[in-house]
């Protein structure tokens, strides 16, 4: 399955999700306390993500004057933007993603398996000449004699 694809799917079954959630929990706990919870989580995980990232910033930091390359925080630190993203999504879905990125162990977890999984094919890519299908270019010198 293609990225688009996956996209694509994600774009219209995520909503789906969400407003299944909402509906079941608005059944259960009414309307107002359902969209109280829905805030609440925004601004909750808003705070946390700003405690989070200050942390992650400061690793980097560290890491950099130590003259480390701070590979693995800023991974964190996208993941805590993709966090952010879904925490400020309104629903319940997205906000339980959202939190379990905010989790250190488990976010330096996931990160060490996509470097693990996928770190090779990365590398691999980025060593590939990206002109090497197309036309070859050949290095030389040339002038014009005068006729």
């Amino acid at each position: 399955m293609r990225i688009s694809q996956i996209m694509l799917l994600l774009f219209l079954s995520i909503p789906l999700v969400e407003i299944y959630f909402l509906i079941q929990v608005g059944e259960v706990i009414g309307a107002l306390p359902t969209v109280f919870m829905v805030v609440f989580t925004a601004v909750l995980g808003g705070m946390l993500l700003r405690i989070q990232g200050l942390s992650t910033l400061k690793r980097v930091q560290q890491a950099s004057a130590r003259g480390e390359v701070p590979a693995l925080e800023m991974l964190e630190g996208m993941m805590l933007l993709i966090g952010g993203v879904l925490l400020l999504t309104p629903g319940f879905f997205t906000d339980t993603i959202g939190f379990l990125c905010l989790i250190p162990p488990l976010r330096q977890a996931l990160i060490r398996y996509w470097i693990k999984r996928y770190g090779s094919r990365i590398q691999g890519q980025a060593g590939q000449n990206t002109h090497s299908q197309g036309p070859k270019t050949l290095d030389g010198e040339y002038w014009k004699e005068d006729e």
